[in-house]
């Protein structure tokens, strides 16, 4: 097939000059080792929540391994999560991260900033100093507790006209848990995290919000009471976004195996978490899909579900899962996909569209493998699971980034 041959690009609601920069650098691109008749070009993903471990956690993932694994899945743009040494909370510490993001990522990584001093809930980080240079304030990993802390958080984020980017979780109805609180805990004998732990936090904060008028997004929401939540500020006016990950979109806690490659935060819930989850993807309450992709060494994540670390990758398998599970099934359209994982998160935090593409074989048929992954994590609950969707190449800002 010629370069110029027409291509099937799926663009959503995508601006029709970012559509004509793709068709255009589609054209002009040696991929005639590509059969476009096979194939269909995606608008690059954007995930709003990945960790990319540097600096400080080098041994679990770099930038450089991190920002390729993405691009393996399709993504062009990730927002890299300040659970790091140093902790970026203030302009010195951040610059060490973005150093090393100008210096070694293939793709747009945007770096969140801590809203806490070392993500300790008890001062302030440099907001200010560091508002130029950042896309929004998160402590992720850790839910402020303070309510006071965080309401000074947020009037000061609103005054720089940054998001709070909130981990919703409650420390005192933790109680040790490390799995959902439901029938799979009882049975197996495991302590479990109660969905009260994340939706009272949720609750608190959209007081907050409303309150204060601050732009305000929600970390991996998992319960079908935070769907609820946000689902009824939304429709008060709000200023409120969420995101949700994969696996707790065709996952739920009957499907637990006694290994860390289940273990996350929050965690796999019930199936009638999933399906309130689900819900709301469908009806807009969800505002996109990011992975939380966490890597981990394999001794990390290698001593069962209580002594395994928190975490799991998934920027490698996100649309393959998805595609697989809710798209070709009819449960979710490909065009309210890409809204999800292209259109949506850009919107939301301000980031450009560029000329970013990846093109995939749908038709293709195989089994996940976490030896064949780039990430240095290879814990993930898809292991085994059969999928469609193959990422044949990825291009940012025009240049071809990854070729399988």
């Amino acid at each position: 097939m010629t370069k110029n041959t027409s291509v099937n690009v799926v663009s959503a609601s995508l601006a029709s000059d970012v559509v004509d920069s793709i068709q255009t650098s589609i054209s002009t691109s040696d991929f005639s080792a590509i059969d476009f008749s096979r194939c269909v070009v995606l608008p690059g993903f954007c995930d709003v929540h990945v960790h990319l471990r540097e600096p400080g956690f080098s041994y679990k993932e770099t930038i450089a391994s991190g920002s390729l694994a993405s691009a393996r899945g399709g993504y062009t743009a990730v927002c890299s999560m300040p659970n790091l040494n140093p902790v970026p909370d203030s302009v010195e510490h951040l610059k060490a991260q973005q150093d090393i993001i100008d210096d070694s990522a293939c793709i747009h990584v945007y770096p969140f900033a801590s809203i806490t001093v070392g993500q300790k809930g008890e001062v302030l980080s440099d907001l200010d100093g560091m508002a130029p240079n950042t896309i929004g304030f998160s402590d992720d990993g850790k839910g402020v507790q303070s309510t006071e802390l965080m309401r000074d958080a947020m009037l000061k984020a609103k005054a720089l006209g940054k998001p709070i980017v909130a981990h919703c979780e409650v420390n005192e109805l933790l109680r040790g848990g490390y799995i959902h609180d439901g029938a799979y805990a009882k049975a197996h004998g495991h302590r479990g995290i109660c969905s009260e732990s994340e939706w009272m936090h949720v609750a608190r904060d959209i007081e907050l919000v409303k309150e204060i008028g601050v732009k305000y997004h929600v970390c991996h929401i998992s319960t079908k009471e935070t769907v609820d939540l946000i689902r009824k500020a939304k429709a008060e006016g709000v200023d409120i976004t969420c995101e949700t990950g994969p696996h707790y979109l065709v996952m739920d806690d009957s499907m637990l195996e006694e290994h860390g490659r289940f273990k996350m935060n929050p965690p796999l819930r019930s199936k009638e978490d999933r399906e309130a989850l689900v819900a709301g993807i469908l009806d807009g309450t969800i505002d996109m899909i990011a992975t939380d992709h966490a890597p981990h060494s394999a001794e990390e994540k290698g001593k069962g579900l209580e002594g395994s670390a928190f975490g799991v990758v998934g920027i490698e398998t996100a649309f393959p899962i998805l595609y697989t599970y809710l798209v070709k099934p009819g449960i979710l359209s490909m065009e309210r996909l890409i809204e999800l994982m292209v259109i949506n998160p850009r919107k939301r935090f301000d980031l450009p569209f560029g000329c970013d593409y990846s093109i995939w074989d749908l038709d293709e048929a195989y089994t996940v493998d976490p030896n064949e992954f780039i990430s240095l994590g290879k814990a993930t609950p898809f292991e085994g699971w059969n999928v469609n969707g193959r990422c044949l190449a990825t291009v940012c800002d025009g240049k071809l980034i990854y070729k399988q």
